[in-house]
């Protein structure tokens, strides 16, 4: 018998102490947005501007961002996405890092959720890599090439079999010598991170 480990991360308050106009917070704010998006981190996010609360303003004063999870603080004016998600990761106890992105699945999108942010869709094309675009922030693209008509027709058949069992559906240009793939979800009229996973897996096939 094969006995399997689940590992469950638990939800992680974290507040996020600001002032407004200020730039750091804002890359702060963005960077942890970014992580969450990127890996799917079970985080509950409150801000709190501490200009509105005199106790907070006599405490921190000009010294923010200043981020505490779960009540301790964890960063001080500057934090990025990688380092966002490993401290969360720790904290729940896990020990294990994202999957990768041609092992991962495909969630359906229902609507309702933004397009991942600039820094998330900046890291996962650079784990994706091999060639794939980013099209003004919209789509992911690449055109394979191929020697002649029927291995681009044979790649196109395998992509058409990723997709259903994905559920998740690239636009597919097929010539002579090429195949080219476009892939965004459109519910969103943009990028999710499903939208790698596919062009992972789909990398994978050629």
């Amino acid at each position: 018998m094969l006995l399997v480990r689940v590992y469950a991360m638990k939800t992680a308050e974290v507040t996020l102490y600001t002032r407004r106009d200020c730039p750091l917070c804002d890359t702060a704010k963005s960077a942890i947005r970014a992580a969450v998006q990127l890996h799917r981190l079970p985080v509950v996010l409150y801000e709190c501007d501490v200009d509105l609360d005199p106790e907070l303003h006599e405490r921190f004063t000009n010294d923010v961002p200043v981020i505490y999870v779960d009540g301790v603080e964890a960063f001080r004016h500057r934090v990025d996405a990688a380092e966002f998600a490993s401290y969360i990761r720790n904290c729940g106890g896990t020990g294990m890092s994202s999957p990768k992105l041609a092992d991962d699945k495909c969630i359906p999108c229902r609507g309702g959720v933004p397009p991942l942010e600039a820094a998330a869709r900046d890291a996962l094309l650079a784990e994706l890599g091999n060639g794939w675009r980013v099209i003004d922030g919209h789509h992911l693209e690449k055109e394979f090439p191929f020697p002649d008509f029927a291995q681009a027709l044979a790649f196109t058949n395998r992509i058409g079999t990723i997709a259903e069992e994905q559920g998740h559906h690239p636009d597919i240009l097929l010539r002579w010598g090429s195949a080219r793939v476009q892939i965004w979800t459109h519910k969103i009229d943009g990028l999710t991170r499903s939208d790698f996973v596919l062009a992972a897996k789909i990398e994978n096939a050629a």
